[in-house]
Order: C-alpha cells, then sequence, then structure tokens
C-alpha cells in the first residue's frame, strides 16, 4: 500500500501541472461558450467583437505566467507594424507561446495567428476557443490571405515532432521544411525569428523510445505525455527580422539567414542548405540566450537574477 500510494503521488507530481494547464485550457474554452450565448455573440470570431473576451483571456494567462513562470517578453520593438511570419522553437508544452500570445495582445492589442497541427483541431470542445484565439490550419493559401489582411502569422516548423522529441539539447527538429519562407516571399514580408528560454527545463518528454518515435511517425498523434511544471524562469525573445528581398529566392533566403547567424559559410553550400534552413537563426538565439544543455536548477535561480529585467 505503501509503495503504490508513493507511486500514485510521484505520478500526480509529474503531471500535476500539465493537467492543470489541460484544465485552465478547457475551462477558457467553456467560459467562452457561456460568453457567446450570454451575449448572443454570431460576429466573426476574428472581429474586434470578440475583443473584450480576449483581452479576459490574455489577462488570466498573463497572471499565470508572471506567477509561476516570473514570465518575460522581449524584443517586441522588432515585430513589424504589419504582417510578418514568426518562427518559433517548439517546447514539450507550448505554453510559453500561450504567455506570448497573451502579453502581445494586451501590449499591443494585436492578434497573432497560429499554425496549428492537424492533431489540435482533433480535440473536442475547443473550437470556439481555437477559432477565436486565431489558430488555423496553416495551408498556403490560409497564411497568405491571413498576412495579406495584415496579421501576423507564426509557426514551428518542428511541430509535434520537436515537441515530443526534441530534449534539453535544445535540438531544433525541422526536417527539410521550407514552407513558411516560400509563403514569406509569396506575401512580400519579413520573417522573425523567437525563442523562450527555460521552455525544456520546465515541460519535458520522456526520453525518446523508438516504438514511441515510430507509433508518432506512423500516426501523427502524441502518445508521449510530458510532464513537469516546475516554475522555472521564461523568457521569451524576438529576434531581429529579416526583411523581405524582391530579388532573393527562397534558398538564398534561407542562405541568408545562415549567414546572419555567424555559421561557417561551407554550411550554406550543396545539400547542407536545405538540411539547415532557416532554423540557424532560431539557434543563434538559442546560443545567446540559453545555457546548453539546459539545467533545471539554473533555470530555477534565475527567478531570482534582476540582471535580466
Amino acid at each position: 500500500v505503501i509503495i503504490a500510494s508513493l507511486t500514485i503521488s510521484a505520478i500526480l507530481v509529474f503531471f500535476l501541472v500539465p493537467l492543470t494547464i489541460v484544465f485552465f485550457i478547457y475551462l477558457t474554452s467553456i467560459s467562452l461558450l457561456i460568453y457567446q450565448r450570454n451575449s448572443e455573440l454570431e460576429a466573426d470570431p476574428l472581429s474586434n467583437a470578440w475583443d473584450r473576451a480576449r483581452k479576459t483571456i490574455a489577462s488570466f494567462w498573463d497572471m499565470f505566467a508572471r506567477i509561476w513562470h516570473g514570465y518575460e517578453l522581449h524584443g517586441v520593438e522588432n515585430l513589424p507594424e504589419g504582417p510578418g511570419i514568426l518562427v518559433y522553437y517548439h517546447g514539450a508544452i507550448p505554453i510559453d507561446y500561450l504567455y506570448f500570445l497573451s502579453r502581445l495582445f494586451l501590449w499591443k492589442k494585436r492578434l497573432c495567428l497560429s499554425v496549428a497541427d492537424h492533431f489540435v483541431f482533433r480535440l473536442p470542445g475547443l473550437q470556439l476557443l481555437l477559432r477565436v484565439t486565431g489558430v488555423i490550419p496553416g495551408t498556403r493559401e490560409e497564411c497568405l490571405v491571413a498576412l495579406k489582411n495584415g496579421y501576423l502569422v507564426s509557426i514551428s516548423p518542428g511541430g509535434l515532432r520537436e515537441a515530443l522529441f526534441s530534449d534539453e539539447t535544445y535540438q531544433l527538429m525541422w526536417g527539410n521544411r521550407k514552407g513558411f519562407a516560400q509563403v514569406a516571399l509569396d506575401a512580400k514580408v519579413p520573417i522573425i525569428p523567437m525563442y523562450t528560454q527555460n521552455v525544456r527545463e520546465g515541460y519535458r518528454t520522456f526520453k525518446e523510445r523508438r516504438f514511441f518515435r515510430q507509433l508518432y511517425e506512423s500516426t501523427r498523434l502524441p502518445f508521449t505525455p510530458p510532464y513537469g511544471g516546475l516554475p522555472v524562469k521564461f523568457r521569451t525573445y524576438i529576434g531581429e527580422p529579416i526583411p523581405y528581398d524582391p530579388n532573393i529566392t527562397t534558398e538564398e533566403l534561407v542562405e541568408k539567414w545562415l549567414y546572419r547567424s555567424s555559421m561557417h559559410k561551407q554550411v550554406c553550400k550543396g545539400k547542407f542548405l536545405f538540411s539547415f534552413q532557416t532554423k540557424i537563426a532560431v539557434q543563434a538565439l538559442i546560443r545567446k540566450h540559453q545555457t546548453l544543455p539546459g539545467n533545471i536548477w539554473k533555470a530555477l535561480l534565475e527567478r531570482f537574477d534582476k540582471r535580466h529585467k
């Protein structure tokens, strides 16, 4: 009985905060449904008619971010006034990204549309919340329309694979994806890298097992649960934008990112060009702001570090 009790207690501690976050997300979704019914609101979920609800949601998550992670957002001045594409590292739980969305809306009253994995749209009971917060499937056409309408659009090329199988070394798992670079060229907008310090120290996944990797690759479903939820310091850094250049191709845009991140020029040649792609820009932010490999105790102590402020 004692062993069983200790085991259950350990499991609860490991998964308590992630489960609490899921609970709060569903509570937010239920609140939106009640608000819609009471207000008899039928307007487009992206319209200003929903700003009051969005502000309430953003205020709640920003308070959670301040209390639990001492959240800070740096580099907002690097965001363009008009449309652009944000590219970011995907943590085990993208709670840091939710913090970013909330603070951006509170500070700038600006909505950033988020490209999400198809898995997210299969989750029951979240459809209204996804629409009001601007979560989209992310087809090329949808992204171009959003950018044409002046929105910021964010994407994590690593997606679920990066969330599940990256670790405290902060390895980016983008493969050969460069579609977002082509969309940026088609829409004539800049690309802005973004990264949250210590996101892997706050929430982690179990070390990769071949079975779970094969299961994910065949189903595209997350069978590896995240754990943790320690109150480590979170700081989101928005890097300098890469401006649109009408005389540059997709491959040259990728190469430009490689050069600006101070990588050796040999990286930009031949087969390495496609394998590295634009991820080097995000890696530059990681190298600048993250202890590698990540250290949980150091991340906890940074809650008391006032120098960055």
